[in-house]
């Protein structure tokens, strides 16, 4: 069976009656055994989702299939599915079995998706690389010795390696947006709010946003038109209406985009991205569309900001594990302080470790206020300027990553030079307004670049129409 590229050649083969649900899945089963070596599936749920095939095959033979019947997905290892284990790839959740299904994942199955397995990812979500999962690193297919990205690293490379149709990834400072680069796959970052984030295992509950891999627009614009939507059991989830985005694709108006003078002035940008970007932003004037360059003062503060907010975030959600009720509990224990001491100490892995202790020291009583209160307020700075930007132009684009995929361990001991690879990501997510990363062109390596376009908030529809567009003017 020839790889899937798009949902759209699978619903045609299912109605031509050339193929099976059973098929599918055991096409894709067959993938995931022989690229079992890249380790994007931390676990495989092939009796369970060749069972659920089969009841799909009833449905479409009997024309009450839903709209999904017939794609496979992947699920990243923080997204609760219940009756399965979920660890967010750490030691310290071992063992633990979900007890409710993530609103997300129960859409998905609503309409009929396949949820094949479990995908491997950066421990809570905390990396830009894939290495910090206890169950090991995740390989970029097009080069084994390069990560994928992360934290959402599984995800990408299960797209980019023909493991599932498409998959889901969250994304809290671009990891969706960051492993869709490096991968060569599409990675979207909705508006904060506009999917449930119920049954997500928080890293940093107000930038934390369950995001979708794959490798077209239009089975993005899909998923996301299923799992979006207001959720009672949210109640920070958004009450705005959902549109039929993947029927909105059709785009042809001549548009305002912005570019950031900074970002492509950056020291850290690699050459080749920034040509390929000023390729794309040079197609768009001759195309007949205004581009413009913006002077973005802020940029410096961005990652100071976000990982001030995220650590302080991080240290208080992650007091919950603590070995006593679920999870990992040390045996070398010999009372109550010291079993509480060494389960997070050998539970959590050392980048969880770096970031609780930097959120714990933002939120001290003596650094409260020079931290994380003015972090606050340049956050809303952030904000406001991006959305006044947004509301002057349509979209603004930039590289989605500073350099390429790069080899594993380049940045292990250098905490700094890893953060900066979320240069460019960490605007959308510390202003909650959605953003994308299509491929553009590869690198001299053959590694792939990205793209990244933003759109106010609550502006999917026009984002991903937008894209669908870029993706012919892209190299």
């Amino acid at each position: 069976m020839k790889k899937f590229i798009s949902f759209e050649e699978i619903k045609k083969l299912l109605e031509k009656k050339q193929t099976s649900c059973q098929a599918i899945v055991s096409h894709y089963l067959h993938n995931i055994q022989t690229k079992a070596h890249l380790n994007a599936f931390v676990e495989v749920y092939g009796q369970s989702a060749l069972k659920r095939a089969e009841e799909i095959d009833e449905k479409l033979a009997n024309g009450n299939a839903g709209k999904l019947a017939g794609m496979v997905i992947g699920i990243k290892d923080v997204l609760c599915y219940q009756g399965h284990e979920s660890t967010a790839s750490s030691k310290i959740l071992k063992g633990y079995q979900a007890q409710f299904t993530a609103t997300a994942i129960q859409r998905l199955i609503d309409q009929d998706a396949i949820i094949i397995g479990r995908l491997n990812c950066d421990e809570f979500g905390m990396g830009s690389s894939n290495e910090n999962s206890a169950h090991g690193k995740v390989r970029n297919a097009l080069d084994e010795n390069r990560v994928p990205g992360g934290s959402s690293g599984g995800s990408a490379v299960a797209v980019q390696a023909n493991l599932c149709t498409a998959s889901l990834g969250t994304d809290t400072g671009g990891s969706v947006r960051q492993p869709a680069a490096f991968t060569g796959v599409i990675g979207m970052k909705p508006t904060y709010s506009r999917v449930s984030r119920w049954g997500l295992i928080a890293y940093a509950s107000s930038f934390d946003t369950i995001g979708i891999f794959s490798h077209t627009v239009k089975d993005n614009a899909l998923i996301m038109e299923i799992i979006a939507g207001h959720d009672e059991f949210d109640s920070t989830s958004s009450r705005k209406p959902i549109f039929p985005y993947s029927q909105l694709l059709h785009f042809e108006k001549k548009t305002k985009v912005a570019y950031l003078k900074e970002a492509l002035e950056s020291p850290a940008l690699q050459p080749e991205i920034k040509k390929n970007t000023v390729a794309v932003l040079e197609k768009l004037k001759e195309e007949g569309h205004e581009v413009e360059q913006i002077s973005f003062p802020l940029l410096d503060y961005i990652l100071p900001t976000y990982y001030i907010l995220t650590t302080a975030e991080a240290s208080s959600n992650l007091s919950r594990f603590d070995g006593v009720k679920y999870g990992y509990r040390t045996p070398n224990a010999h009372n109550l302080e010291s079993m509480y001491k060494k389960t997070r100490s050998e539970g959590f892995g050392e980048e969880v470790k770096r970031r609780i202790m930097l959120g714990t020291f933002v939120l001290s009583a003596s650094y409260y206020d020079a931290y994380f209160t003015k972090a606050q307020k340049v956050r809303r700075m952030i904000k406001d300027f991006t959305e006044d930007l947004l509301s002057d132009f349509d979209y603004i684009i930039m590289p989605t990553t500073p350099t390429s995929a790069f080899k594993f361990g380049e940045h292990r001991d250098d905490p700094v030079a890893m953060y900066l690879e979320d240069l460019f990501t960490v605007q959308a997510s510390v202003s909650g307004v959605p953003a994308i990363s299509i491929p553009n062109g590869s690198d001299q390596n053959g590694m792939p670049i990205g793209l990244q376009i933003m759109s106010n908030s609550f502006k999917e529809a026009e984002l991903y129409a937008f894209s669908h567009y870029l993706k012919d003017l892209t190299l």
